[in-house]
């Protein structure tokens, strides 16, 4: 095999267009979440070529369906185990299969996290999100909440403040992890409340997100649980890339995300190259991971010309 891509998102889907459009007949391995993170979106309205918008899913089949027609192999499974210490490199899938490929283009994604309150995913899709960029504009001159204390957390309330009539930031610690520069542009804007010391114990509302119930102080003598009403939720305690099964090959940051070479998607592995949110802490956009996933097919095209 010339070219395995793994992972199903925009920088999958990108590279293997790309990379069967230069005859590299490549496999790609769907996962256990096709279209990846971005279907836990409401609406895409951000990615050029789609004036109305377009539903995630439909944007996902029209990159699927683009791959195809060039013929791109798809295969549905999760990959277990992987050895980059050899060539072909070695790619076994959870039904046993053993995959060997000259070039593999690693596009696992990122997963944000969430707080693990059950109505979360209840409402993903109906009022919670974990991307302010994607879906802030859904909320304008709406009233939200934002989750966390961070410096993303400040940047996606900030964002967010440009849009709606009002901006909850629930923060569960006294105070506010985030830089000096960014608590000063929250603490300042007249759109945002921070609620400190408050953790969320629900989200309430039909059939979308009405509101969230919030105690104060958890577990102190001061307990206290009060009710906010809301249109949005947003998640903004961090991502995770979805790396660890690459770690004992493929150099990765203090968070996981694979590093790579300068502006190319290259790896510290030969031959193996690494595209979208699982090499991305910054931008976590479809767009950027498409043309990340562009520019991995053409390197893996170059390699395998050399």
């Amino acid at each position: 095999m010339n070219c395995l891509i793994i992972g199903s998102g925009p920088a999958g889907y990108t590279a293997a267009i790309y990379a069967s459009r230069a005859n590299l007949s490549p496999v790609l391995i769907e996962g256990p979440q096709v279209g990846g993170q971005l279907m836990i979106t409401t609406e895409v309205e951000t990615f050029p070529g789609y004036p109305e918008g377009v539903a995630p899913f439909q944007m996902m089949d029209d990159m699927r369906r683009q791959a195809e027609r060039f013929g791109t192999q798809f295969m549905e499974g999760i990959v277990e185990k992987v050895d980059f210490s050899c060539s072909p490199k070695k790619v076994w899938l959870d039904n046993g299969t053993l995959l060997e490929s000259e070039t593999v283009i690693v596009a696992t994604g990122a997963s944000a996290k969430f707080l693990g309150i059950p109505s979360e995913e209840e409402y993903k899709g109906r009022g919670v999100s974990a991307c302010a960029t994607c879906d802030g504009f859904f909320y304008r001159n709406k009233t939200v909440a934002v989750v966390g204390g961070g410096d993303t957390a400040c940047e996606e309330a900030t964002y967010l403040a440009g849009l709606c009539k009002k901006v909850y930031m629930i923060v569960r610690k006294p105070y506010l992890r985030a830089s000096e520069i960014m608590q000063q542009r929250v603490l300042n804007n007249p759109k945002i409340e921070v609620l400190f010391e408050h953790n969320t114990l629900q989200l309430t509302g039909e059939p979308k997100v009405q509101g969230a119930d919030l105690v104060y102080r958890k577990g102190s003598a001061e307990e206290e649980v009060r009710h906010i009403e809301i249109d949005g939720f947003f998640l903004a305690i961090g991502h995770k890339p979805n790396t660890d099964l690459f770690a004992a090959y493929l150099d990765r940051d203090e968070e996981g995300y694979i590093k790579v070479q300068g502006d190319s998607p290259r790896t510290n592995v030969a031959g193996v190259y690494a595209a979208g949110d699982c090499a991305d802490p910054h931008y976590r956009q479809a767009i950027v991971a498409a043309a990340a996933g562009c520019k991995a097919a053409m390197e893996a095209e170059k390699y395998l010309k050399q």
